[in-house]
């Protein structure tokens, strides 16, 4: 086996999100499905930003804002995704090498015409966030761009399901999974959203069984994966599929299963809630630094509900304080 030189290697849309707090109404006169995603073209995107009010603009993507979490946790994290040679890209490759996660990817250049992706979010009263994405330059994302070297020096490797929407990244992600896999690795994969497995419900499944070894789902996103409105009969399918699933439930808090053995973690309570943006993803930087450091599935959970917790007390999804204290108060 190669060295160990990181404990997570994301695999990623790179995007810098733009948050703005929105009515309702907001959503319904722009025809936005609430809380969940939708892609937009460039013209779409433009149109969105003007009519936006007052925005948050920080680096974000669901795989990134994941290894961010581990960063700030006091781990070696890395990522790889691909940004342009412009100012959100110049933006992006400042922010995360500035947090400590390594960031190598061949930019794409200038001539190329396509820029950094973003993240049009609207915040609900009641902290929901309805995000609106422009994927540009991440669709470049190639097989050529995967280090197989840093795949293999990784414990684990780190897909979003959002990639999925691109077939060039797609076929970059399986040749990362099939690196990690015969560097004897792990793979983990997050479904990210139930509109993105409603659109590649197929793939998933192959995926679920062949490649990965850790899978992370929110309740809509497990239910849609095998298609059924039991909550109990897509966790015994999620247990027949991979080593283990993590299914994070709201307020209701998650459940972790390994074969027959299940865990249930209770939700961490946020001193207020703000913003759900980044729950999902930061609730996986909790649980797969645990589990890099052969923690038990119930501390790797309660470690992943603390993070989560902390990312919906504020705006963005990034953590607002360094995340090693929660580690501190845990040995206080």
């Amino acid at each position: 086996m190669a060295e160990t030189r990181f404990d997570v290697v994301g695999i990623g849309n790179a995007i810098v999100d733009v948050l703005a707090n929105a009515e309702d109404s907001f959503l319904a006169t722009h025809g936005m499905p609430k809380g969940g995603m939708v892609l937009i073209d460039g013209e779409k995107a433009e149109a969105i930003y003007a009519a936006m009010g007052s925005a948050i603009e920080s680096s974000g993507g669901s795989a990134a804002n994941t290894v961010a979490g581990i960063a700030s946790l006091g781990g070696k994290p890395a990522f790889i995704g691909k940004v342009a040679e412009d100012t959100l890209g110049r933006v992006f490759r400042h922010d995360i090498g500035g947090i400590g996660v390594h960031f190598d990817t061949p930019v794409l250049g200038a001539d190329a015409g396509v820029p950094t992706a973003r993240c049009l979010i609207l915040v609900t009263p009641d902290a929901q966030r309805t995000m609106n994405t422009y994927l540009g330059a991440c669709t470049r994302l190639a097989p050529a761009d995967i280090d197989e070297d840093l795949v293999a020096s990784a414990q684990v490797t780190y897909v979003e399901g959002y990639q999925w929407d691109a077939q060039l990244a797609k076929d970059a992600i399986v040749r990362a999974s099939l690196a990690a896999k015969e560097a004897g690795r792990t793979v983990a994969l997050s479904l990210s959203d139930a509109f993105c497995v409603d659109r590649h419900r197929g793939e998933f499944l192959e995926l679920t069984e062949g490649l990965v070894d850790i899978l992370f789902a929110n309740e809509a996103e497990i239910k849609s994966l095998y298609e059924t409105d039991s909550f109990e009969a897509a966790v015994q399918a999620a247990r027949e599929h991979v080593d283990i699933a993590c299914i994070t439930r709201s307020e209701k808090g998650s459940v972790i299963v390994r074969g027959q053995d299940t865990v249930v973690v209770e939700a961490h309570r946020p001193a207020r809630l703000v913003d759900t943006t980044g729950a999902g993803d930061l609730y996986a930087s909790g649980f797969l630094f645990g589990y890099t450091r052969g923690k038990s599935l119930a501390e790797c959970g309660h470690l992943a509900s603390r993070c989560a917790a902390e990312i919906i007390s504020h705006m963005g999804a990034r953590p607002d304080v360094p995340l090693k204290s929660l580690l501190a108060e845990e040995e206080a």
